[in-house]
């Protein structure tokens, strides 16, 4: 499914299930995504609360359907709420992932678009285009990779390549484990390691993550996410 939006900075935010026995761990508040969107006809609400310190923290919510008439299509939006240092802002905007190959041929390709705009300035904050490549080494492995370009009007480099990897492992019909890496150029490599729960392999997923620069700088970073599927 789309992915969260992919934070890299203090009050910004750019672009963020595998229907299948095991709860792979994409989507909601990991910054890799898979090339795969939501089961045709269901829609979902993803929603995560990050704190990398005392006064520094992001509020996300991110609504994404997936049309029967346009099975390879999700469309989604998000909104979030960060802030730093006494200062804050929020931020709302569109989020699009087209499926190019299905996991299904064991190799899945796709492209997600977004963007945030602030709700006070009215400024495009963050934007991004990413391709989502998706192997599957066997019933529990299955590895992500992404690439792309990336827009963020709070840095130096406002424009930027992005690139990263995640590796997810089943360990129970209802538990799947989490590591990865990424890497926003002009900045620093961060990494994430999550649990995600499905209970019963049903509408919840619950995520568990802790990172290190998230956001390109904060040292450390905890995050507890939340998706209800209909």
């Amino acid at each position: 499914m789309i992915r969260k939006l992919l934070a890299l900075g203090v009050a910004t935010a750019a672009s963020m299930l595998l229907p299948a026995p095991i709860a792979w761990a994409s989507g909601n508040a990991h910054i890799i995504d898979d090339a795969a969107v939501e089961t045709p006809g269901v829609c979902h609400l993803e929603g995560w609360a990050t704190r990398f310190g005392r006064h520094h923290g992001l509020v996300n919510l991110s609504p994404a359907c997936t049309r029967r008439a346009w099975p390879n299509l999700e469309i989604g939006a998000s909104a979030q709420r960060a802030w730093a240092q006494g200062a804050s802002d929020s931020t709302v905007g569109p989020a699009l992932k087209y499926v190019l190959r299905s996991e299904d041929t064991g190799l899945g390709l796709g492209v997600i678009g977004g963007g945030a705009w602030s709700l006070k300035s009215g400024r495009l904050e963050t934007a991004s285009l990413i391709a989502p490549v998706t192997f599957h080494l066997n019933d529990r492995l299955r590895i992500n990779l992404n690439a792309g370009w990336s827009h963020v009007r709070a840095e130096a480099k406002r424009d930027a390549a992005f690139y990263g990897a995640q590796a997810e492992l089943g360990v129970a019909r209802d538990v799947s484990l989490m590591v990865e890496s990424f890497h926003r150029e002009g900045g620093n490599t961060g990494g994430q390691v999550g649990v995600r729960w499905n209970p019963g392999g049903g509408q919840f997923d619950f995520d568990l993550i802790a990172g290190r620069r998230v956001d390109g700088y904060t040292p450390r970073a905890m995050t507890l996410g939340v998706t209800v599927r209909r």
